[in-house]
């Protein structure tokens, strides 16, 4: 399991104040997260360093109408042995797994037993991943993974209280479902593609930060727009003013539209500059991926024998 040496985000009280005292400048932030593909590069054993380190903050996901309890199992096996063994040798790395695996409701049991308390099982809840089913079933569904044996939550959002300005609305619904959690670790999915502006992705981390969320999330992978590295940039200078300001520290997800190695780098780049090394840790940092980690097992084997292989001879299950 993910070990960490920080305490939980214990939240604090709802400040209508601190909400609207959030300002960003769009045209700045923009500009900042472009420079960041072409500044930051790494070579050598230092990438491969990096797209291993990428490899164990990886939620490995299938959410799928489709999934089956032998997909699941065949994702477990894949998280716990993420990358050939030969490989993981040939660059000194002999014990690797991914950070987790994410899964839905109901094959949660099954992912609990696959990966033998080795590695975190979440669970996405709350209606995921519209967030639109009455408000009781939510908190049930969340309460019934835990029971279920999940030890992450990862919790969607109502969007319409953003997109109403109705901070206290979301501040008290996510804390609901944060003591809902009890010791699972929750994720807040923004659906930042859905939220219309930087200012609200920053408001919005704010106030499920305030509630007690342990992770912020951009997305859920189903929205026209995932994750992106002026929304990674805005959610990760909300999660450093919320440590300035409360001293929790606050992990950050992007999830969805990460899919080749080297936007892994780039956002551990950008995570390195903005937040430091601490986020560098599976227990403040994770990729929603699924297939990421096939690219990062072709560039690693490309590191070690000089050649690309098919993409199929690297399955996530």
């Amino acid at each position: 399991m993910t070990a960490s040496d920080l305490p939980r985000n214990a939240g604090m009280p709802f400040d209508p104040a601190v909400v609207e005292a959030v300002r960003v400048n769009t045209p700045a932030t923009l500009r900042r997260a472009a420079t960041i593909p072409a500044r930051r590069s790494v070579k050598k054993d230092h990438q491969a360093a990096w797209l291993a380190r990428a490899v164990s903050m990886i939620d490995l996901t299938t959410l799928s109408g489709d999934d089956t309890p032998g997909r699941v199992r065949r994702l477990c096996a894949k998280a716990l042995s993420p990358v050939r063994a030969d490989l993981l040798e040939a660059i000194g790395l002999p014990d690797l797994t991914t950070g987790a695996v994410c899964v839905y409701h109901d094959m949660v049991p099954v992912a609990v037993e696959a990966v033998a308390g080795r590695i975190p099982v979440a669970a996405v809840s709350t209606g995921f991943p519209a967030g639109l089913s009455p408000f009781h079933l939510r908190l049930r569904e969340i309460e019934e993974s835990v029971a279920a044996g999940a030890t992450e939550i990862d919790i969607v959002i109502s969007r319409r209280h953003v997109l109403a300005g109705d901070w206290a609305a979301l501040y008290d619904e996510t804390a609901q479902m944060r003591a809902a959690c009890r010791d699972a670790h929750m994720k807040a999915i923004l659906a930042t593609g859905e939220l219309g502006t930087l200012k609200n992705v920053m408001k919005a981390s704010m106030v499920t930060m305030m509630a007690g969320s342990d992770f912020i999330k951009t997305s859920t992978g189903k929205e026209a727009v995932n994750a992106t590295l002026p929304v990674s940039l805005t959610m990760m200078r909300a999660i450093r003013a919320y440590d300035a300001a409360a001293g929790f520290k606050v992990g950050y997800k992007p999830a969805g539209g990460v899919s080749k190695a080297k936007d892994a780098i780039t956002y551990l780049a950008l995570l390195k500059e903005e937040l430091g090394d601490r986020w560098l840790r599976p227990d403040l940092f994770r990729f929603g991926a699924s297939s990421l980690l096939g690219d990062i097992e072709r560039q690693l084997e490309h590191h070690v024998t000089g050649r690309y292989s098919s993409s199929h001879r690297h399955a996530i299950g």
